[in-house]
């Protein structure tokens, strides 16, 4: 059996050198705990979920069709989407000799935070299997033949036309978006924001003079947890200028940004610290508390600027 390195486990996997709605209450999402039982009945997995599973088999097992079953139930965030960060430990079994033949470390590290969509690389079944799985939840899954990526089966020594079994502990999932309920905020003369049903923002500056201290909204109030300057923050953001009502920067087009609030400019960390998980704030940052006469590579110098964040999580430090 093998260990992939902490630092690199969920890339590991994924990678081919493995050889060597508007809405903004919490997202429904109702769970199917099991699929295709008559080949699950046949997977036995056993052990404490804090570390890898003993995984027994009717060796050589095959199944044309996959399946998945929950074997704990978390009752943590869902996964909504393979855009969503999570962070998980996985033990993959081969169905023809019952081998574990590879695990992720199981060592308590969540701060391996990878979207869905890249596990998806390597195993694409996934993201059906873990459809609405919560965090908390270890989730059994039958691979059929061609259920693995075909260069990365190749690297775990996974015959192309062999089955196998992965279990799958959620450990940490992030939000996708903002979720919580929508706050009331009186502002003329301020930006006004509307969202995609992907929770992407959209700003309209209006043709008026900006503030000059900071103004900070809170769009929408999540009930998670509080940020503080203790560790870093995971953010969607869109960020313009107020002179051209430009979008300079925006994080929703790739994974989201981990943001320690002592390297971002003095406007963005007021905004966010205090803030909970779930919230979408609004922050018009004058250059004072922002670039003030530098110019930042877009950026002009003495810009105002408008930064819409949503709070996804709270990252854990990185393992020592």
């Amino acid at each position: 059996m093998r260990k992939i390195p902490a630092a690199v486990a969920a890339l590991a996997l994924v990678a081919v050198g493995l050889v060597g709605c508007a809405a903004t209450g919490p997202q429904a999402c109702e769970r199917q705990t099991e699929s295709a039982p008559a080949v699950m009945d046949l997977i036995s997995v056993s052990g404490d979920d804090s570390s890898a599973p003993k995984v027994e088999i009717p060796a050589p097992l095959r199944t044309d069709d996959g399946g998945f079953r929950d074997v704990v139930t978390g009752e943590g965030t869902p996964i909504t989407s393979p855009s969503q960060l999570v962070v998980l430990d996985v033990t993959i079994v081969d169905g023809a000799t019952g081998e574990t033949v590879i695990t992720t470390p199981y060592d308590g590290d969540l701060s391996r935070a990878f979207a869905l969509s890249r596990w998806s690389q390597g195993f694409p079944t996934f993201e059906a299997a873990l459809q609405c799985a919560t965090e908390g939840s270890r989730v059994a899954i039958a691979l059929a033949p061609g259920d693995i990526e075909q260069e990365t089966a190749a690297g775990l020594g996974i015959g192309e036309k062999d089955s196998a079994v992965a279990v799958v502990d959620v450990r940490k999932v992030f939000l996708s978006r903002a979720q919580g309920a929508l706050q009331f905020n009186s502002g003329n003369g301020l930006p006004a924001v509307v969202r995609a049903p992907d929770g992407h923002p959209g700003v309209t500056i209006p043709d008026a003079a900006p503030p000059t201290e900071t103004v900070v909204q809170t769009l929408i109030k999540g009930d998670g947890a509080v940020v503080t300057a203790d560790a870093p923050v995971r953010v969607h953001y869109t960020g313009l200028t107020w002179a051209d009502k430009s979008v300079f920067q925006s994080t929703w087009d790739a994974d989201p940004a981990s943001v320690a609030l002592d390297s971002v400019v003095p406007g963005f960390a007021q905004a966010v610290k205090g803030q909970t998980v779930g919230s979408q704030v609004m922050v018009v940052i004058p250059p004072k508390d922002g670039y003030g006469d530098q110019a930042q590579g877009s950026i002009p110098a003495n810009s105002t600027l408008v930064f819409v964040i949503d709070i996804l999580g709270i990252d854990a430090p990185a393992a020592q």
